[in-house]
């Protein structure tokens, strides 16, 4: 590097510096600012009113005022301790240690005391630093075990050169000085109430602060770009960092379409990252369609770094004398850096990842229970409603048959399909009923889920053979063609008998939350009404109104949704028949329940909402249920 490149950097650092620590030096001048001011107010109220009202008017403003003094504090004694990772000794990866001492030779800084692989795809650099980030400490670098599944050598040398590009910078170092900044900014915004005018002038603040620290912070990425095309070249260095977009795509895919539906479930797979490694190499060309076809960001102000298109163009426009000694393209798989990426990838597995009592199983096992659970979840919603219908008290697949062949499943399927006649409901019910016999082939053992990385699941039979009932479940919902159904059925050992209700009851369990309202009427008693993704929690007796907002943030941070669903009352929507909306604001309504049952529930005007969507989320479900 240049001595005029150097000195480049270092200017852009130092700008940083003082911009860092000028802005979080005027965050408390205005907040002594603002003290002054209220107390000049306090006096001068004092000498047309009561001591009584001048309390009540200045208290308040003091209260918010000392909010920035706990602040300031909690930034200064907050350590920034090492995120959760595997520490990576020289044993277990020997090339990946060689490659980092040799690139922080090469930007010209001392290598980490450590290298932590994360389940992340990401790399970055940490420093424990002191005194506002002033003092540096012990270095951390955080590299992501799906980044050395998925990149090249060389694309990797890139990533690791543009983090240690930030430690050459003395970006680390001053990074910490930015976020010591953010931290008493937040702590302090977080302790004012937003109906506090004190809080109006720190937003403000804030919003100023945060300009100025993310601006700095791109120039840093592209600063650190430059060391990533001078010691991995142009080529590894773009392609790097088109890789990370579609690469983090990927792995969202991976998490929610294999990983999380079985999690849900009470399941784990036996090998979380050895199953993301079987999906790289069998959708290779999905991931590179990916890269090169990503679109193109929008610059924003907001951003902490800039947009890829952005980056690749500084990096095309690298000057010729920054690629003197740019090294050979090196095509091996960056997996080959680490002794043994398998075992690196079940040792972090067990490092950070908190079974909780799950059933772990091996990968085919684990996608077949996976889909088979979410398909009885399916069913057991047919049954429980054909449960409801018929009075039946076991209901099951016999029980949807019997209304076949009855003449009556159109006049039951009509809820599913409310603005079909009761012959096209029936004729549409072909495919739940293909749910269901898939479930009773299933829990017939006469079918499985197979796996496969490439595609969907597909149903097999015994030989392994793909089965589809398709064409059975359109026999099925005929009166006419329901014995010929039953038929098939039966010659492929299928009893229909064997396929019942499991869960009785909708359940919170692994239920989302959609909203929350604090002192909510439910018929004439105040509750806190959690609105979830699959039914209502009421909870009795909840406190004072005026905290309504802060008791149930306090509550959903402490206890998980589904316990709270488990302990308080639960009403799933599904056993609402109606639900008539007499006033959106404040919100009025009454349910009308499968059992006969009525609920009034009445927003009053003392109740809070957690966020403004709370109560769009609950009349979004109401209008869904309808009268």
């Amino acid at each position: 590097m240049s001595v005029r490149g150097k000195g480049n950097i270092m200017s852009a650092a130092t700008y940083r510096a003082l911009a860092s620590v000028l802005m979080l030096i005027g965050f408390y001048v205005v907040a002594l600012l603002q003290l002054a001011a209220v107390v000049a107010f306090g006096f001068w109220i004092h000498q047309w009113a009561s001591g009584l009202a001048t309390a009540k008017l200045i208290i308040p403003l003091l209260l918010a005022l000392g909010a920035v003094l706990v602040g300031l504090w909690r930034a200064v004694r907050t350590k920034s301790e090492p995120a959760p990772g595997l520490v990576l000794d020289e044993r277990a990866a020997p090339a990946l240690w060689a490659a980092v001492r040799e690139l922080a030779a090469e930007v010209g800084t001392r290598a980490p005391d450590e290298i932590r692989l994360v389940p992340e795809v990401n790399a970055a650099v940490a420093e424990q630093s002191s005194m506002l980030g002033l003092v540096g400490g012990r270095r951390t670098m955080y590299v992501g075990l799906p980044l050395l599944q998925a990149m090249r050598v060389d694309q990797f040398r890139a990533v690791l050169a543009h983090e240690l590009g930030h430690y050459s910078g003395r970006h680390t170092r001053l990074g910490a000085v930015a976020y010591r900044g953010r931290l008493a900014i937040a702590e302090t915004i977080g302790r004012i109430g937003g109906r506090n005018p004190i809080g109006w002038v720190f937003r403000g603040y804030a919003k100023l602060y945060l300009l100025v620290d993310n601006a700095a912070s791109r120039r840093q990425e592209l600063e650190a770009d430059r060391s990533a095309v001078r010691l991995a070249g142009r080529e590894a260095a773009t392609s790097a960092l088109r890789t990370l977009p579609a690469l983090g795509a990927a792995w969202s895919f991976y998490m929610g379409r294999y990983v999380e539906p079985g999690w849900s479930a009470g399941l784990a797979p036996d090998d979380l990252f050895g199953g993301f490694g079987q999906l790289l190499a069998a959708r290779r060309d999905e991931i590179t369609a990916l890269r090169e076809n990503a679109p193109d960001e929008k610059p924003s102000r907001w951003d902490t770094h800039p947009p890829v298109g952005i980056r690749v163009a500084a990096m095309a426009d690298a000057p010729a004398d920054a690629m003197a000694d740019a090294p050979a393209p090196d095509e091996r798989p960056a997996a080959g850096l680490l002794a043994d990426i398998g075992a690196a990838g079940l040792a972090l597995q067990a490092d950070v990842i908190a079974h909780e009592g799950r059933q772990v199983l091996a990968w085919p096992e684990f996608i077949a229970a996976t889909i088979a659970a979410g398909g009885q979840r399916e069913a057991d919603a047919v049954y429980r409603a054909a449960g409801r219908f018929t009075g039946a008290a076991e209901p099951g697949l016999p029980t949807v048959l019997d209304l076949v062949r009855a003449g009556r499943l159109g006049e039951f399927a009509e809820q599913f399909y409310p603005d079909s006649s009761h012959e096209e409901a029936a004729a549409r019910f072909a495919g739940p009923m293909n749910s269901l016999l898939v479930n009773a082939a299933i829990r017939a053992g006469q079918a499985h889920w197979q796996l496969s990385w490439s595609a969907p699941a597909r149903l097999v039979g015994p030989d392994g053979e793909p089965w589809d009932l398709t064409e059975v479940a359109k026999l099925a919902v005929d009166p006419e063609t329901l014995d010929e159904a039953l038929a098939r059925l039966a010659e492929a050992g299928v009893d229909p008998a064997g396929a019942t209700v499991v869960q009785r009851r909708v359940s919170g369990r692994d239920a989302d939350l959609v909203g929350a309202l604090a002192n909510i009427k439910v018929d004439g008693a105040e509750h806190d009404v959690l609105v979830l993704d699959r039914g209502l929690v009421l909870i009795a007796d909840p406190g004072k109104a005026s905290k309504g907002e802060e008791r149930l943030r306090a509550l959903l941070g402490s206890v998980p949704v589904a316990e709270l669903a488990a302990r308080h009352t639960f009403l799933p929507y599904e056993e609402m028949t109606s639900v008539a909306v007499k006033r959106e604001v404040p919100l009025k309504a009454e349910l009308t329940l499968h059992d006969g049952r009525t609920m009034a529930m009445q927003e009053l005007f003392s109740s809070e909402l957690l966020g403004k969507h709370s109560r769009d989320a609950l009349l979004t479900v109401f209008r869904r249920i309808g009268g």
